[in-house]
């Protein structure tokens, strides 16, 4: 078992308008958020302990309710994030694309310092763990077309109308 599944993790499945979502935590935060419950580019371990009553996980249920009732536009919760050096600074840089806007993955690779890396910076959002937190959907191909998404292009235009992104 690798290193990054040792700890203690806690899940619950939530219902949304995009379909359940995963919610997976650790004591440091939330780790992974997975599609239809399930999907997700983290490897997590299999013995998970229901995570009903954790602080982390119940925080991020409300939150992601408030954003689909349209009354929250960005999140404040601690996140596990693991991965290279890399790919953290990638999915940080999500969280500052501001809610009803697009940003190409050149723009988010330039924001990070690495404007030759876009193609590093599309695969390292396909493994965002915690999309729509770190909204990923929000990135778009440089001629506005909607590309790659974890959870599917039906989802990623969903979430950019809730967002007043797309009409």
């Amino acid at each position: 078992m690798s290193r990054d599944i040792q700890d203690t993790h806690w899940h619950t499945i939530i219902d949304s308008p995009i379909g359940p979502l995963g919610l997976v935590a650790t004591d440091k935060g939330l780790r992974a958020v997975s599609w239809r419950g399930e999907e997700t580019s983290v490897e997590l371990p299999p013995d998970m302990l229901d995570g009903s009553d954790h602080p982390v996980l119940a925080r991020a249920a409300t939150q992601l309710a408030e954003y689909f009732r349209g009354d929250r536009t960005s999140f404040e919760l601690p996140l596990d994030l693991r991965g290279t050096e890399f790919q953290v600074a990638a999915w940080r840089a999500l969280g500052d694309i501001p809610y009803g806007s697009t940003r190409s993955y050149g723009e988010q690779a330039a924001l990070i310092g690495r404007p030759k890396a876009v193609r590093a910076v599309g695969q390292a959002n396909g493994r965002n763990p915690v999309p729509i937190v770190l909204p990923c959907h929000r990135v778009i191909g440089a001629n506005g077309s909607l590309v790659g998404f974890g959870g599917g292009l039906d989802t990623k235009t969903l979430l950019l109308q809730h967002e007043g992104a797309l009409d």
